[in-house]
């Protein structure tokens, strides 16, 4: 059962203005839709903390709240990885960095694992391409993921996450326009950032 032992979670104040190809009204709007899932965390946790000292554990209304709980918080947590590695031009990644390493151990190089990743990102459906780590083994693989909590590999670590979730790019592309948006993602990559999610 979720409790707020800590008080409720609150959004990340995210400053990111100036990115190459993403205007600042596209993430304006984003932001806005980031913070609508803190607010539904917080939200679904004191329903829950209700529904528990009311002795409600075993009734359907639980049960729904339950279940909508991983989809408020993966929305939540994704897209603070989302923002987190967002600098306006980026940050380049150091090809001698532990980073490049473990996706040149992975893929064989890093032009292989950015084809396989922006072909990820390019498929038809709405969703994420994250770049997640093993924890067992340090092994990097790229994974899409559709609704928030479906198909997350469990223990994984994410990495780099990218948002292909038509919200993410509509005011400035075109549906049928995902590459482009895809390109300008890439030259706002802080990969620092990126790495210093690692295990």
């Amino acid at each position: 059962m979720a409790m707020l032992a800590k008080g409720p979670y609150q959004a990340y104040d995210f400053q990111i203005t100036g990115l190459t190809g993403i205007s600042d009204q596209q993430i304006q709007v984003h932001l806005g839709l980031y913070q609508g899932y803190v607010k539904n965390t917080n939200l679904l946790n004191e329903n829950l903390a209700q529904l528990f000292k009311q002795g409600k554990t075993g009734t359907p209304e639980y049960a729904e709240v339950t279940r909508r709980l991983g989809f408020e918080y993966d929305g939540m947590l994704l897209h603070e990885y989302y923002f987190g590695v967002l600098k306006p031009g980026g940050v380049a990644l150091d090809p001698s960095s532990k980073l490049a390493r473990a996706i040149n151990d992975s893929f064989g190089s890093y032009e292989a694992w950015m084809t396989d990743f922006r072909a990820i990102g390019q498929m038809r459906g709405v969703g994420w391409a994250i770049l997640f780590q093993n924890p067992v083994n340090g092994w990097l693989s790229n994974h899409w993921i559709t609704l928030h909590q479906d198909g997350i590999p469990a223990g994984f670590r994410p990495l780099l996450v990218m948002d292909v979730w038509e919200h993410a790019f509509l005011i400035d592309y075109k549906p049928a326009e995902r590459a482009k948006y895809i390109d300008a993602f890439f030259q706002n990559v802080n990969w620092p950032a990126v790495e210093h999610g690692m295990l």
